[in-house]
């Protein structure tokens, strides 16, 4: 996916190809190319401290800064670490399954270059539990580390999937994140009707009440969910003891890129395309859970469109799609608008812009 990342990682070459060889090859093979690279360490460091500003406490968790890495880049656990020391306040891994399991044939990856969105139907592809677990059991993230946890294909009980997920990462991660939201996974998504989701958060949350730390828990949720749905998906989260939501997955609606290369793939669509739609579904939900920590992804691709998804509701936020146009700098660029802003503002920490034009945002009203 990170193919136009390739030259802005500084690699002069993997396994004998140019930087023009990996920017040639299908997104996939690229991302695969991408990863290797930050394995190898060719990534560049942060210089600097984060500034006090961005210092952030989510769910009990310090932050250097809100900005993180989204799930789905690095599923495998390969390179949290190099990401943690790019800057990222915190980073991802996943999604996991119990069992690894190849995902939807290929090709499953598809890039929108005019208005810098990305469609995807991999479908959970990933090693599993074990070879994550294997992977993480040691190592020390500079970051905070999550842990996105799914179920397979062919599970015969999905909460099982997700109990499971709890139970092996609990003691490693900082925090998990259950995801029910991908398009890509028949029925995944009817865990956010009200008794299903009531059965999923009562199992795993007593699930990660036996592990020998309180993990924080977060729930992903689709930007598709109407605002009836939301309400249900409110009172039954405010019910439990459920620590956080993450708002959004990728969308199945084609509305924002209809007409353009590769809009009529199926799969889920993130990106710049994305940000309207699933912003105004986080200061909905902002609107709908008082004071519940809320990390916003989807459609983030500047410092004001950063700026903007924290003003609609966002404690913390979390980058993927935006990073295949706007290059590794953009991490960058974003944590010094968000530094600006504070200060322009007169304030003294991001917290304090936390929520402050969700209601603009949640009427479709929002600007920036």
């Amino acid at each position: 996916m990170l193919s136009a990342l390739s030259p802005l990682l500084r690699i002069p070459a993997i396994s004998g190809l140019t930087q023009q060889g990996l920017l040639s090859m299908d997104a996939e093979t690229a991302h695969a190319a991408t990863i290797t690279a930050l394995r190898l360490g060719l990534a560049p460091e942060q210089g600097h401290p984060d500034g006090a500003e961005l210092k952030t406490s989510l769910c009990g968790l310090e932050l250097s800064n809100p900005v993180g890495m989204a799930a789905g880049f690095d599923k495998n656990a390969e390179v949290p670490r190099p990401l943690a020391l790019m800057g990222f306040g915190m980073v991802e891994v996943g999604t996991v399954t119990p069992r690894p399991q190849t995902g939807n044939p290929k090709p499953r990856l598809f890039r929108i270059p005019p208005s810098q969105g990305v469609i995807n139907r991999m479908g959970f592809n990933n090693e599993g539990h074990q070879a994550v677990w294997e992977r993480l059991k040691r190592l020390r993230v500079p970051a905070a580390l999550g842990v996105n946890i799914g179920a397979n294909k062919d599970s015969e009980d999905f909460v099982a999937d997700y109990v499971a997920g709890v139970t092996r990462f609990a003691d490693l991660a900082d925090y998990l994140t259950a995801n029910i939201s991908s398009p890509n996974t028949p029925g995944l998504r009817n865990l956010q009707a009200e008794e299903a989701l009531r059965r999923l958060l009562g199992e795993i949350l007593a699930a990660r009440a036996k592990a020998r730390t309180r993990v924080p828990v977060f729930l992903k949720i689709s930007p598709d969910l109407d605002e009836g749905a939301l309400d249900t998906i409110a009172k039954v989260v405010l019910a439990s003891d459920l620590d956080g939501l993450i708002v959004s997955n990728t969308t199945t609606s084609r509305e924002a890129v209809a007409g353009e290369e590769n809009a009529q793939e199926s799969g889920g669509l993130s990106g710049k395309p994305l940000f309207a739609l699933s912003t105004r579904r986080l200061a909905q939900v902002r609107q709908r859970v008082g004071t519940l920590p809320i990390i916003g992804v989807g459609g983030i691709h500047s410092p004001q469109s950063a700026l903007a998804k924290i003003e609609a509701g966002a404690d913390a936020i979390q980058l993927y799609s935006a990073l295949v146009f706007g290059g590794l700098d953009l991490l960058d660029r974003i944590k010094r608008g968000l530094v600006a802003a504070v200060r322009a503002q007169g304030k003294t920490n991001i917290s304090q812009l936390v929520g402050a034009k969700a209601n603009h945002w949640a009427a479709g009203s929002g600007r920036f």
